[in-house]
């Protein structure tokens, strides 16, 4: 094999949700792999500084608006890439919500927020933008869930149900679109620290009996998954599809889970400290 199989040079990668955390890294690592972008958030003013980050590494990042629970800002903002591209060759379905509640507080709204966002969203962007991948026989579609497509956790009912629901519809689009050149999978994260997280990794009790339920002992990098967004776009995936890539230390193996100190009542899986992303 002479070419690099990893080698995105010459793609264009549209990452929803990229104004801040894991999307800014997921974008960040397409472009260092030789990719431009299409960025996209609900308020574009605030892609300016990433825009200009990617331009540094040499590629280009066009930003644009995007509201994922509204049809015709889906529609929009992919006939704004391929105007400007002429094309969408990857796909990285990241943008999602939370809202952390014990489930008799849900509300309806709660809950229709997080589907819509999560769930609803995933697929329509998916699908805009398959429709032009499409004629040209080729695609990468990756589909951001969480650790929490295979695992429970209290006060995550309507999140762990949306990206469960994720996990169903990257298999069901794989086998969709596998006979157009596209493969669909799902990219998983489980505990990481960004930005918006970092005030959960001020507990330290929390931490510790986070780490102790890790088989690695640490808590997830942004990093830590830039190897994996880059596999499930490139060449390297070409017969990789319907898959989730849980990346997540090992949590979801089921690892012996140590209790906080000094309380013997604490079921693990039940503690409602537990906010993955």
């Amino acid at each position: 094999m002479n070419k690099n199989p990893f080698d995105l040079t010459g793609k264009v990668a549209l990452v929803t949700g990229a104004s801040r955390g894991l999307g800014q890294y997921f974008g960040r690592a397409l472009a260092q792999a030789g990719a431009d972008l299409v960025i996209t958030s609900r308020a574009p003013d605030t892609l300016g500084p990433f825009q200009r980050e990617i331009a540094a590494l040499g590629r280009q990042a066009l930003p644009l608006e995007l509201d994922v629970r509204d049809y015709d800002s889906i529609q929009r903002m992919v006939a704004g890439a391929v105007a400007r591209y002429g094309r969408v060759d990857i796909l990285v379905n990241n943008a999602g919500c939370n809202v952390r509640k014990p489930a008799l507080e849900v509300t309806w709204n709660d809950w229709n927020l997080i589907l819509d966002t999560n769930l609803r969203g995933a697929f329509f962007v998916a699908q805009a933008v398959a429709r032009h991948m499409i004629p040209r026989k080729y695609g990468r579609i990756i589909n951001v869930g969480s650790v929490t497509c295979v695992a429970g956790y209290a006060g995550l009912g309507p999140y762990g149900a949306s990206r469960g629901g994720v996990k169903q519809l990257t298999m069901s689009l794989a086998d969709d679109w596998g006979v157009h050149g596209i493969t669909v999978n799902c990219l998983a994260p489980g505990w990481f620290k960004t930005a918006q997280s970092a005030a959960l990794y001020e507990d330290r009790e929390w931490v510790e009996y986070l780490c102790d339920r890790i088989p690695l002992k640490r808590p997830g990098r942004p990093g830590d998954l830039e190897g994996a967004v880059v596999f499930l776009a490139s060449d390297a995936s070409e017969y990789v599809t319907g898959q989730t890539l849980l990346v997540d230390g090992g949590i979801s193996t089921g690892a012996t889970r140590a209790l906080p100190k000094g309380n013997s009542n604490v079921t693990p899986g039940t503690t409602g400290k537990e906010r993955p992303r």
